[in-house]
């Protein structure tokens, strides 16, 4: 018999249970015959049926309708269908995938103008058109021009930024659009599997993923994995006219189909939709956002009361006069670039670790993964290769052979063709696959079966013209086979080796040898030898250990979460240095021992170095105990039972490979296998973690700075500054700004988390100190005459004072120019942990604050505008702010470590003593908010996801499970109803028939 042909009539997998393949085949039989399979022959379908009479067994019985009659209903044959007839299916129901919704780019335009923030500023510029008419003045024209055009230059560069990180992301996503095989026209071809339609007939094999709801016309040994789907836990076998599910994979054989339903028709499509859809809800960010918002939100509306009482009430301001002031501090004390800054920030991010081929589908998961503290990952393609590989430091030898010869013959005993993973990882071990045939002729081939638990090959050797016979299986059979060197001590020695390798979770396969007399094939031989045992394993990728002390140097807890045996876990935790402080998963449901030194199951958790035996419920359990610790967690999943776990983590990764499911309820998808893309990401969201944490103390600083700023100038020396002029620092203040996107920033060597009290602390410090920096220099030059005696300058119609005149033009001139610099060089001050001079900024940062200050230098010098109450000045002032600035600016370093050494280091404390407080009382450190903080914090949700998560998902703890019979009778509703469809839109050539 060839070695092809033995290969198609190949069992299960060996690495299968052997008790499992003993009993599965009798435990579907009785299945089938409680049900009638046996008994009764298929029937045929009643075709003229409609299809909701298909539910009604006494009209037909749907479980038994024949293939022939669902290649009647979807109008094909075995031949496929022709390229019109598919594209006209195409065009009807629609392209084999979860339809994602489209962002309409001109909301996703607007949607930046759409927060609290910014409905100030549209405030502000209402004000400006409408409130300002009166006392004989026109309305604010150019303040209103002014401020609709600083909100669309932010919305603009935000949407910009988007459009470009969600093309980059779309484009890697494309990627990983799945094939399929499917004949076309009467040829095979490979297509994309989006464009099956109803009617197509399909090919897989061992490996593929099922790419559409099918009725299988032709099956060799074939085994499908329904977990991803259905919970089942073991593959199921398929026979011709059996049902195949979307989604789920061939672990053995071959077969053929036709397609009886596609996209949200299939299987998985129609349990996802009774689930719900993903309502993109407020995540971590915008929380911060608006507890930062309502910050800066508060401190204007004090001052801009503070205002109305003292000008109006006070000073008896004119309407106008009034108004003008309140301006000022709405346009300057609104961070209004703040959501577009942190927006675009995430979307540079999100490119970058694009670059790491990681898919990010939720932006504001980039800031969740850097306060991450524990990440729960696969074992099976993440931590390990996902390929089983004979461990050749450990072979065992009992005979003449050596450990290289042991390998050898087992290699003979293995297919070389449509391999099951033993025999791949056999033939593999010999390097060259072509040695397992080198230099001996097939005679003779059993493949493995559940019975017998062994292959046997017997062969010629050419060299000597010798019959031998190899075969290699489990170690109980091979054992009884063995004849020859069967004594107590060799039986002890094996007993003890298997013994050593299931306590350390390697899978032992047993090698026997012999020699046949004569040349016939089936012959007897001289009696088996027993001459080794192999251990077969999946060993760790070869970057996991070091990637793995990368992740606990940055802080972050690795634990492993696997479904293998709990020695098999133990085994791969000592080989990457994880530990093998694991717990079977049913410690989940039992809890600790009494005997225990846990007190309760969260200290077992929070101890184990991993799970095993582990089922997606048990990840779903292990994530929420953490969070309830108060930990941020990331989990790792891969198939549609995984969604939950991976809804509910603070960060949900989809690892390489993993279903459409999983992807659709991940946050960020791997395209590349390992843990190494993991690592590499939560490095790179803390880099972006410290881009918006520096920008955010910048914004609040400079909003306390602009709004006690001119509310004192108000207050002491009735300083009326131009509201213009206001915009015009702003929108510098924005276009450098926006350059953190790209900043050179350390990452934190461990979890980062947003400390609003600290960001507020050092805000009001550095805005006070600014603001005393204007009000001096505002007070010397009205005060006194000391710049005038000094520096001989002079302001409007060479006046030496302002103290005639404290609303002189070119006095505005010099407080716009001071605060136009010193405001941007205090982010000099907020990036930088140490002295601003000892951490290098960004080339891009730097060009964008030397171009700001040219500008403000040029408007300053040139700049003479009416209608703003302004004045150019001299080369002589300008170098006096350039200096005073300077002198000013320098101590800020001093300001930040006062702060560091004080209140800051007071803050830690306290956090500290609380933390340690509410965890000592087991009181969850994330609470429950008030409908109303919801409503406000919604208010700054990202509404612009890159790539929207799949339309449906199986979601929060909801697991799909259908008994076999249920699905059987859902493929045949699925095919009359496709039929139905197709008789409702015939083809041009039916018509004509």
């Amino acid at each position: 018999m060839s070695d092809n042909n033995v290969e198609k009539e190949a069992g299960p997998p060996q690495e299968s249970s052997p008790v499992v393949d003993s009993q599965e085949p009798e435990k579907r039989k009785r299945e089938y015959k409680d049900f009638g399979h046996e008994e009764e022959g298929p029937t045929h379908a009643k075709i003229q049926l409609k299809a909701e009479d298909l539910y009604d067994k006494e009209k037909v019985d749907l479980e038994t309708i024949v293939v022939d009659d669902v290649f009647k209903l979807l109008q094909t044959d075995e031949n496929g269908l022709t390229t019109e007839e598919a594209q006209r299916r195409l065009e009807i129901f629609g392209p084999n995938r979860l339809e994602a919704e489209e962002q309409n780019p001109f909301l996703q335009f607007l949607s930046f103008m759409w927060n609290p923030l910014s409905w100030v500023m549209e405030a502000a510029a209402l004000v400006a058109i409408a409130l300002s008419n009166g006392e004989g003045r026109a309305p604010d024209w150019e303040d209103f021009v002014g401020i609709v055009l600083l909100l669309f230059i932010n919305s603009a560069i935000g949407f910009y930024e988007e459009r470009n990180a969600g093309n980059a992301v779309k484009a890697l996503m494309d990627s990983l659009a799945p094939k399929a095989k499917v004949k076309r026209d009467g040829k095979w071809q490979e297509i994309e599997s989006a464009e099956l339609v109803p009617g197509d007939m399909i090919s897989f094999k061992i490996g593929d993923i099922v790419p559409a709801d099918s009725r299988l016309t032709e099956a060799i040994n074939v085994s499908i994995d329904q977990a991803a789907l259905t919970g089942e836990s073991l593959p199921q076998s398929k026979k011709t006219g059996d049902q195949c599910f979307s989604g789920s994979t061939c672990k053995q054989g071959e077969a053929e189909g036709v397609v009886i339903s596609t996209g949200p028709n299939t299987f998985f499509g129609r349990a996802a939709s009774l689930v719900g859809q993903d309502d993109d809800t407020t995540g971590h960010l915008q929380k911060i956002l608006a507890q930062i918002g309502s910050f800066c939100l508060v401190a204007i509306g004090i001052f801009v009361i503070a205002e109305i009482f003292v000008l109006y009430a006070g000073f008896r301001y004119r309407y106008r006069r009034g108004l003008d002031n309140i301006l000022v501090l709405l346009i300057g004390g609104i961070p209004i670039a703040m959501p577009t800054v942190l927006s675009v920030t995430l979307a540079v991010g999100a490119q970058q670790l694009a670059k790491y081929k990681a898919i990010v589908t939720r932006i504001t998961a980039i800031e969740e993964l850097a306060a991450v503290t524990i990440l729960c990952s696969d074992k099976t393609g993440t931590l390990t290769t996902n390929k089983l590989t004979i461990d050749r430091n450990t072979v065992r030898t009992y005979g003449p052979f050596s450990a290289e010869d042991v390998i050898l013959l087992a290699a003979y005993a293995s297919r070389t063709e449509n391999q099951d993973a033993i025999d791949q990882c056999v033939v593999g071990a010999l390097g060259d696959t072509a040695r397992a045939r080198a230099g001996i002729k097939l005679l003779d081939f059993k493949p493995f079966n559940p019975v017998d638990k062994r292959t046997e090959i017997t062969y010629r050797e050419e060299a000597t013209g010798k019959l031998k016979r190899v075969t290699k299986g489990m170690t109980g059979i091979i054992i009884e086979l063995c004849t020859r060197n069967k004594t107590e001590e060799i039986e002890n020695r094996l007993e003890a080796d298997v013994e050593e390798f299931a306590q350390r979770g390697l899978r032992a396969l047993a090698v026997a040898y012999e020699e046949v007399d004569g040349d016939d094939p089936e012959g007897e031989g001289n009696g088996f030898e027993l001459i080794g045992l192999l251990a077969i394993f999946d060993p760790p990728r070869e970057d996991t250990k070091q990637t793995i002390d990368d992740a606990m140097a940055l802080g972050v807890k690795v634990k492993m979460v696997t479904g293998d045996q709990l020695a098999i876990a133990k085994e791969t935790g000592r080989r990457l240095g994880l530990g093998d402080h694991m717990y079977p998963a049913k410690v989940l449901k039992e809890g600790p021992s009494p005997d225990s030194k846990f007190r309760s199951l969260d200290d077992m958790i929070l101890d184990a170095d991993g799970f095993a035996g582990v089922f997606p419920e048990h990840k779903y359990e292990i994530v929420k105990r953490l969070q309830g610790l108060g930990h941020l967690c990331a989990m790792t999943g891969d198939g549609a039972n995984d969604a939950p776990a991976l809804s509910r983590a603070n960060v949900g990764i989809a690892v390489e490979g993993a279903t459409d499911a999983a992807r659709g309820a991940a946050d960020i998808v791997l395209t590349e296998p390992g843990l190494s893309t993991i690592v590499h990401a939560i490095r790179g969201s803390r880099i972006i973690f410290q881009r918006m944490r520096n920008y955010s103390i910048y914004a609040c600083a400079v909003t306390i700075r602009i709004v006690v700023c001119f509310a004192i100038l108000a207050f002491a020396f009735k300083f009326d500054f131009p509201p213009f002029m206001i915009l015009i620092v702003a929108l510098l203040n924005d276009g450098t700004i926006m350059t953190l996107s790209v900043d050179r920033v350390l990452p934190s060597s461990t979890p980062d988390s947003w400390d609003l009290a600290e960001i507020f602390a050092y805000a009001v410090a550095y805005g006070i100190y600014l603001t005393l920096s204007t009000i001096a220099l505002v007070a010397i030059a009205i005060r006194t005459t000391w710049f005038f005696d000094a520096f001989g300058v002079t302001l409007t119609n060479g006046a030496t004072s302002a103290a005639g005149n404290h609303n002189d033009p070119q006095l505005h001139m010099v407080v716009y120019l001071q605060v136009a610099i010193i405001s941007q060089a205090l982010i000099f001050i907020t990036r930088s942990h140490s002295f601003f001079f000892m951490e290098r900024p960004s080339f891009a940062l730097m060009f964008a604050f030397g171009l700001a200050q040219l500008v403000s230098s040029i408007i300053a010098a040139y700049g003479d505008w009416g209608f703003t109450q302004i004045h150019s000045i001299s080369g002589g002032w300008i170098g006096i702010v350039w200096v005073w600035n300077i002198v000013w600016f320098l101590p800020l370093d001093l300001v930040k470590f006062g702060m560091k050494a004080t209140i800051i280091k007071y803050l830690r404390e306290r956090h500290i003593k609380a933390l340690a407080k509410e965890t000592a009382e087991g009181v969850p450190i994330v609470r429950t908010q008030s409908r109303v903080a919801s409503i406000n914090e919604s208010l700054y949700r990202n509404r612009v996801s890159f790539i929207r998560r799949a339309a449906r998902k199986v979601g929060f703890g909801q697991k799909v499970s259908v008994r076999p019979e249920e699905l059987q009778r859902f493929s045949s509703i699925q095919a009359a109803r496709t039929g139905a469809t197709l008789a409702r839109h015939p083809s041009r050539t039916a018509q004509a028939a």
